[in-house]
């Protein structure tokens, strides 16, 4: 594998194209910073205030440089590369190790889809009334549709726009009272014991946090980005014969290598930041009434009503619909490239419908099965909490890959990460890891 690999750096890959400072100084890292706070993320840092008030905040001021970091390598290895995070993993590791990531991926991601639009339709229903249920089915259809149908240009602007959904959370706490002086002294010295409830409930923070499905985004994006400047057509190459060598050394490489660490660490801060707002929120209002056991979203806006007034709860409920629309299709897409790239089948939102039949029928699988699952006797709303569990999981080995990819000059020649980055990346590879080795200890 190694050497099919050395043979595509022989090739000589066309300059990208120079990108303004403005063009897209922000993007794929911003959509995927956003798309981690998802209804299941929601419910996640809902039930972590609820539960443990304000001494649990610290895990969003902890999660942001480590999810920066593993972020900002997925990134590099997509457009150093040209290619997703599978086709890198193939490239480098024995076909089994792809496929029990690429298997496990797709199973969370179907499952989260399911707990997402399922989420959105209780939040529908809490606004207006109806069946939950098929407004679920709805959404999940019209997520569907503006993947399979919009360009991919187009695409990325209206996921660009809906990231200000997320911008209700940081509302929500203005409209609340906040004893900010207990805030403070909570982050400066968190009083927790350490039972098997908080270790679950930190785990289950890091595992919506840093999650599988955003590394596989973020490092496609990129590689949709490098592939549509670098030659300006709408693709059409199977993934394995997409140019695969690194770009070459120039203002226009760096500029772009400037714009995915300044994209990543803007994307990753305003992610941290919202799930830190909603961990305040939550404390402020419901762990301080003696509300401290929420499994859902919209059981968190439902409480919240009382609590904070109508303002509070129908700005959780329009961020909780706002983030399932942009989170959805993230999902969808990820696992979609994912199984495309394993099996080499052409791939890419920048492609028509005719074109890539079977990548936009595993969207189709992956959102239309979710949303149907909410038909079927199993409850995904209840899965929320243990879908970030499972993530926090299973994100450990592919972030070790991940670090394996990255740090091989033969995948990424002259931008093997420094040692900074190194460090941060197995750094945040350890914790994941110590966080699910506790977990599993106490049980």
């Amino acid at each position: 594998m190694v050497t099919s690999v050395a043979a595509m750096h022989s090739q000589q890959p066309a300059p990208p194209r120079a990108t303004s400072a403005n063009e897209r100084r922000l993007g794929p890292g911003l959509i995927t910073g956003a798309a981690d706070d998802d209804p299941s993320g929601i419910a996640t840092y809902s039930q972590a205030g609820a539960q443990f008030g304000f001494s649990m905040l610290w895990t969003a001021v902890l999660t942001y440089p480590l999810m920066a970091g593993i972020q900002r390598v997925s990134a590099l290895l997509g457009y150093i590369t040209g290619r997703g995070l599978a086709a890198n993993i193939g490239a480098a590791f024995p076909r089994p190790v792809l496929l029990g990531i690429v298997a496990l991926l797709l199973i969370a991601n179907t499952f989260n889809i399911a707990a997402d639009v399922a989420a959105m339709g209780q939040a529908l229903r809490l606004l207006l009334g109806g069946s939950a249920q098929v407004y679920s089915i709805t959404f999940g259809l019209l997520c569907l549709v503006l993947q399979v149908f919009l360009r991919y240009a187009t695409y990325v602007r209206y996921l660009r726009w809906l990231t200000l959904a997320l911008l209700s959370y940081v509302a929500v706490v203005f409209t609340i009272s906040v004893p900010w002086g207990e805030v403070l002294r909570a982050l400066l010295r968190p009083r927790l014991a350490f039972t098997h409830d908080t270790i679950l409930i930190v785990v289950a923070v890091f595992g919506t946090t840093i999650s599988p499905y955003l590394f596989f985004w973020q490092a496609a994006a990129e590689m949709e980005d490098r592939r549509s400047a670098a030659n300006g057509s709408s693709g059409g190459a199977t993934a394995g014969a997409r140019d695969s060598s690194p770009p070459p050394l120039g203002a226009a490489t760096r500029s772009q290598l400037r714009r995915i660490r300044w994209d990543t660490y803007v994307g990753m801060a305003f992610s941290n930041l919202v799930a830190f707002f909603i961990i305040l929120s939550t404390a402020a209002t419901l762990h301080a009434a003696g509300i401290t056991h929420i499994q859902t979203s919209a059981q968190a806006a439902e409480a919240l009503r009382p609590l904070g007034g109508p303002l509070t709860f129908l700005l959780f409920s329009c961020g909780i619909i706002g983030t399932g629309m942009l989170a959805v299709p993230v999902l969808a897409g990820s696992a979609a490239y994912a199984v495309t790239e394993t099996f080499q089948w052409r791939s890419g939102l920048d492609l028509k419908l005719g074109e890539a039949r079977k990548f936009y029928g595993l969207i189709a699988l992956a959102t239309v099965g979710g949303a149907g699952l909410g038909f079927t006797p199993f409850d995904p709303i209840r899965a929320l909490l243990w879908s970030a569990v499972i993530n926090g999981v299973i994100a450990v080995p592919i972030m070790a890959v991940m670090m394996r990819l990255a740090t091989n000059p033969v995948i990424m020649g002259p931008y093997v990460i420094r040692r900074r980055l190194r460090v941060l990346g197995w750094l945040a590879t350890a914790v994941m890891a110590g966080a699910v080795v506790a977990m599993l200890a106490t049980l």
